[in-house]
């Protein structure tokens, strides 16, 4: 069967001219590097996001504490994060706590530090930027919750950890969830950055293929499309989950014209 299709390719090319036929065949050839490169992206952008998200929701909470034991850190925490270039994130992670960790002899001699390549570095760097970047969208999205829900809420005595669990935090996640959007995309085009530390994702399958046949237009073009199709899908996938967190908010679907009574059948 795969050699019938190989057939039915080579002669789709010989009707072409020549330089498209070699365009094409450049393409083809390359898709699949791209798509290997994309999925080491993807592990990226999931891993990083999950565990960048679940750390925003402590960051928000100490940030919007009245204790400054809890707040003061939190916003120290979201300054560098949100103040320092994601580059010079990940080359302190890789290039500085990596050098710190390899004059220790327990690490060394550990299974992990097989395993501990620039892939973990750089998801390290991206979760902790994102939870610096969402602990902050998360922030406010708390002190968006109206103020009478709240109150509504200590009225059926609540406490304040059931008032946090059961009104707050829906309603903040609720009101979030747009610009979460967003930070995800934007997350997926800078794991471009983990190229810089030898990760082979897209972005260095792209370079390598450019660098080995100096085709430049046809190599990052490719890549864009790729970025492109992974930035549809997610923004589906975050559409899907507006529609189904705020189905009690969505306009009334249009009714159908009712049809005109048909008068009765005589007898």
């Amino acid at each position: 069967m795969f050699e019938a299709i190989a057939d039915l390719y080579q002669q789709f090319l010989s009707g072409l001219p020549e330089s498209l036929a070699g365009l094409i065949d450049f393409v083809v050839a390359l898709f699949p590097k791209l798509l290997e490169g994309a999925f080491v992206s993807v592990q990226l952008l999931l891993l990083s996001g999950v565990v960048g998200n679940l750390l925003a929701l402590p960051v928000a909470l100490a940030r919007v504490s009245r204790n400054p034991l809890l707040w003061v850190p939190s916003y120290l925490f979201i300054l560098v994060m949100r103040g320092t270039p994601l580059l010079v994130q990940i080359y302190i992670l890789y290039y500085g706590l990596g050098h710190i960790l390899g004059q220790i002899p327990l690490v060394r001699s550990s299974f992990l530090w097989r395993h501990l390549d620039a892939f973990w570095y750089a998801a390290a760097a991206f979760a902790i930027n994102t939870a610096g970047y969402s602990g902050e969208i998360l922030r406010g999205a708390i002190l968006a919750v109206p103020a009478g829900e709240i109150d509504a809420a200590r009225a059926f005595g609540m406490s304040k950890g059931l008032i946090l669990r059961r009104v707050i935090l829906p309603q903040a996640i609720r009101i979030s969830l747009p610009t979460f959007s967003g930070e995800t995309i934007a997350l997926l085009k800078v794991t471009a950055i983990a190229s810089t530390i030898t990760v082979y994702e897209l972005l260095r399958v792209t370079n390598e293929a450019y660098a080995a046949s100096l085709r430049f237009d046809e190599c990052f073009i490719s890549a864009a499309i790729v970025y492109i199709a992974l930035s549809y899908v997610l923004t589906r996938a975050f559409y899907f989950a507006e529609r189904q967190i705020n189905k009690d908010r969505l306009p009334p679907s249009v009714l159908k014209a009712a049809r005109p009574l048909e008068a009765p059948r005589a007898a």
